[in-house]
C-alpha cells in the first residue's frame, strides 16, 4: 500500500493484521547534498536541535564517539498527539520524550545511519524499534532523498504502527534541509 504523506511518498511493507512485526518506509525529497545531511546525523546529531528547535530538543553523547559504531546517544524530542498552543499562528507542541540510542552502522560511503533504540518513551510501546536513514543524491540534478526506514516490534495488538513517528521524521527531514541550505 502506498499513501502520500507531507509531500514525501511512505511505503507500508505488507503486514497482516495480527502481526506485531513491521516496516515502514518513506522518502523526502531536500535540496541539500547527501553528506552534509548524513553528517547532520553522523558527525554531529548534537546540532540537530539547532535545525529543529521544536521538535528536537537535544541530543547527547552517552558512550562513544559521535558517529561511530556502538556509541550511544540520547535524544530529547517532541512527539505525539498534537495540542495547539496559539491557533492564530499554528504553533503546535507534542509530549516530551527520551530515546537512548545505540548506532548499529555508519556507511560513509552510502550516507547511511543506523541506531537501535535502547531506552526510552519508544520502548512502552515496541519492543525493539530500529531506524536506518539513508541520504543519496539526485540523479541528475542537485538536491538528494532522505530514505527513513524503521523497523519495530509492537508489544501488542492494541499498539499503533508508527505511522506518526514517521510524519515526524519528514517534518525533520525538512527543518534539516532549511537549516542546511541557510548555513550555505
Amino acid at each position: 500500500m502506498a499513501t502520500k504523506m507531507a509531500g514525501a511518498a511512505m511505503n507500508l511493507a505488507k503486514r497482516e493484521s495480527s502481526s506485531l512485526c513491521g516496516k515502514l518506509e518513506t522518502d523526502v525529497e531536500i535540496k541539500a547534498s547527501a553528506g552534509k545531511f548524513h553528517h547532520m546525523f553522523a558527525g554531529r546529531p548534537h546540532h540537530v536541535s539547532k535545525a529543529t528547535p521544536g521538535k528536537i530538543q537535544g541530543c547527547e553523547l552517552h558512550e562513544g564517539d559521535w558517529g561511530k559504531v556502538g556509541s550511544i546517544v540520547f535524544w530529547n524530542y517532541v512527539h505525539g498527539k498534537c495540542k495547539v498552543i496559539l491557533t492564530f499562528i499554528g504553533k503546535k507542541n507534542g509530549e516530551a520524550k527520551v530515546a537512548k540510542e545505540r548506532i548499529e552502522a555508519v556507511e560513509p560511503e552510502k550516507n547511511l545511519i543506523t541506531f537501535r533504540v535502547i531506552e526510552g518513551d519508544l520502548l512502552k510501546e515496541y519492543k525493539s524499534f530500529v531506524i536506518t536513514i539513508q541520504v543519496t543524491p539526485k540523479r541528475g540534478g542537485p538536491g538528494s532523498v532522505v530514505h527513513w526506514h524503521v523497523e519495530y516490534e509492537k508489544i501488542d495488538d492494541k499498539v499503533a504502527h508508527p505511522e506518526t513517528f514517521l510524519d515526524f521524521c519528514v517534518e525533520v527531514s525538512k527543518e534539516i534541509d532549511e537549516h542546511l541550505l541557510n548555513e550555505e
